[in-house]
């Protein structure tokens, strides 16, 4: 029987009540007394809603650009019937009786909470009722508590796959464990970068660890280095890995990307901060310090989603010796702040060159990369995610850097990301030395 916890939010019975709920509400709102109300009071909030809905668009799309992609439709009206729900209830409290008002709040407050939960089940960024209370994972253990150094880990062989020279222990562990805790800057002035998640397969909590290789996976924004652990349900994906490859699975680092959760840096080096500096040097010396792993640059990787992706493809082709191998998942075709102009001038004084110098598509267009490879994956249904991979896939096969093009399931969501990530592992197995290429 699945705990309370982790019962699912994003669909199964628990979206299906709250979405009958909130029918239910719908109802209670629009069941009032008299003509004026079906006349004047229903037709003003609903065109009112919609007005709103197009300007809240258009100011968050076009003039705030809180974050680069567009908002899709799904959203905007499931956020539009929120706020259909509020404009019905205020109009019903005008000179009603107490109960009346009493019911006006509550039917409001199960629209409201299944706008909310449609949203939510959208992008899936919070699959669990767990993730919504911002509960911690089960298998979460303080830094305190991070395994020791072994004295005679087992390290590759040339020409050997891990899986091929390590023997898993007959207790090995079924399920990989998740550490938080903070990954200073010290060379780039980031500011204070939120604290970064670790996860350890169960290889890594043996007697006879191996050397294990190391995935650096990035969040997207807005968002933050819990994102991978609730939307993307890291856990459960790497310890199936795991299950299938004796305990074997790369040790995955979150580290905090942005630097805020509405932050965008641009994973670069610019007056916006330095992010290619903290993900490039500081992160993966601090891996380097904290964790006994597989130290050969060969036997790293960075993956991520959406922004997490087109810093991944930046971080590629801008530091190929720290990162040869990557995963853009529905990356853009270059980093924004809404619009190239903006972009240039806000982070770059105006100065075009500059820009090109950390653009991944214009780098491809006059640096070849040998020994560096990766896979581009986007949702089936994000059309606009679509065009710019195939933008950043045109530059990568005139480069002639080595990558594979998957198409998945969803749209701009969590669904697409965790998908892509998944269909990338055997390949991320064979190019970290896992398993045979």
């Amino acid at each position: 029987m699945t705990p309370l916890l982790d019962l699912s939010v994003i669909d199964g019975w628990v979206l299906v009540v709250v979405v009958v709920l909130g029918a239910a509400g719908a109802v209670t709102l629009l069941a009032w007394p008299g003509r004026s109300w079906w006349l004047r009071a229903v037709p003003a909030v609903t065109a009112g809603t919609v007005v709103v809905c197009l300007l809240a668009d258009w100011l968050l799309g076009s003039v705030l650009r809180l974050f680069p992609d567009a908002l899709p439709l799904a959203v905007v009206a499931w956020g539009g019937a929120g706020l259909w729900a509020l404009g019905l209830a205020v109009a019903g409290l005008w000179r009603a009786p107490w109960w009346r008002r009493l019911l006006a709040v509550l039917g409001a407050a199960l629209v409201l909470l299944t706008s909310v939960t449609g949203i939510n089940a959208y992008y899936g960024q919070y699959p669990t009722i767990r993730a919504v209370l911002g509960v911690a994972p089960d298998n979460e253990v303080a830094m305190a508590h991070l395994p020791a150094p072994v004295p005679a880990p087992v390290a590759p062989r040339p020409g050997h796959a891990l899986r091929d020279v390590w023997r898993p222990p007959p207790d090995l562990r079924r399920a990989g464990i998740l550490v938080k805790t903070p990954i200073p800057a010290v060379k780039a002035a980031f500011g204070a970068s939120r604290p970064a998640y670790v996860y350890l397969p169960p290889a890594y909590l043996t007697p006879n660890r191996p050397l294990l290789p190391v995935l650096v996976l990035l969040h997207g924004q807005p968002g933050s280095p819990a994102d991978w652990v609730r939307g993307g349900r890291l856990s459960a994906m790497m310890d199936a890995y795991a299950a299938t490859h004796h305990g074997l699975a790369p040790v995955v680092v979150m580290p905090d990307t942005t630097g805020g959760h509405f932050a965008n840096p641009l994973c670069a080096d610019t007056r916006l901060g330095a992010a290619e500096t903290y993900l490039a040097e500081d992160v993966p010396a601090w891996i380097g310090t904290n964790l006994q792993i597989d130290p050969s640059p060969r036997h790293r990787a960075v993956a991520g989603s959406s922004y997490g992706g087109t810093c991944a493809l930046q971080l590629a082709v801008r530091r190929p010796q720290v990162y040869p191998s990557f995963v853009d998942i529905s990356g853009e075709d270059e980093p924004t702040l809404g619009s190239r102009r903006r972009t240039v001038d806000e982070a770059f004084g105006g100065d075009e060159r500059k820009f090109a110098e950390i653009n991944a598509v214009d780098v491809l267009s006059r640096v070849q990369l040998p020994g560096s490879a990766g896979i581009l994956t986007v949702g089936e249904g994000d059309s606009t995610g679509m065009a710019q991979q195939r933008k950043v896939l045109e530059a990568c096969v005139r480069n002639g850097l080595p990558v594979h093009f998957i198409e998945v399931g969803g749209g701009h969501n969590w669904f697409a990301w965790n998908a892509g990530l998944v269909r990338s592992l055997d390949w991320l197995g064979k190019r970290l030395g896992i398993t045979r290429a």
